[in-house]
């Protein structure tokens, strides 16, 4: 459009002009064309135009890709993080209670298994003879490792699930050592080692 306009402007001065234009003067006369003008603007323009919406795209990809990738990156990291915290874990020969205090993994995993087969054995209906057998061989198993490892053992001597488990193991003996081993347990013995198990767990 502007082309267009610029050459009809010119027009009544090529006409006017144009007996007196000579060969030596039909250059500089001659008019000169603004198409290349305006198409280069347009041209330039365009390109400019271009750019900009190039250059807001790749903004745009930017923020839309680059925090979700951060957030990807940040997810990685800490699940290496977790997976070097499990190994060391793994091999740490130590473990923290419920109670916040470290003792040994051995000790916790042996005392751990007793409360919950000895737990299993006085929750055993007495009367399914083949189940009941089956807990109490299992709790006499687990018994007899964890005194077996732990029996006066300096590091956890003092500890709280130490001393409980002791006396529930030890209330138990007592009262078959007494009463037999084919004797039905009171529901008040039965009471104080599930009571003494229970403060174990505590301390786990």
């Amino acid at each position: 459009m502007t082309s267009f306009l610029s050459l009809k402007i010119r027009f009544p001065y090529i006409f006017n002009s144009i007996n007196k234009i000579t060969p030596e003067n039909e250059n500089k006369h001659k008019p000169q064309s603004t198409c290349h003008i305006v198409c280069k603007d347009t041209w330039c323009n365009n390109n400019n135009r271009r750019h900009v919406i190039a250059s807001g795209g790749v903004s745009i990809l930017a923020f839309n890709y680059g925090l979700p990738l951060a957030w990807a990156e940040n997810e990685q990291e800490e699940k290496d993080e977790s997976l070097v915290g499990a190994f060391k874990s793994l091999f740490d020969p130590n473990e923290k209670t419920k109670s916040g205090k470290v003792l040994p993994k051995a000790y916790l995993n042996s005392a751990r298994e007793v409360v919950k087969t000895l737990r299993e054995s006085l929750n055993e209906d007495p009367n399914d003879m083949a189940k009941f057998r089956r807990t109490a061989d299992a709790a006499k198993a687990s018994i007899r490792e964890y005194l077996g490892s732990w029996r006066g053992e300096k590091t956890v001597i003092n500890e709280e699930s130490y001393v409980v488990i002791v006396k529930a193991i030890r209330a138990l003996a007592s009262f078959y050592s007494k009463a037999g081993p084919s004797a039905p347990l009171p529901e008040s013995v039965k009471s104080e080692i599930m009571s003494n198990l229970d403060t174990a767990d505590k301390f786990l």
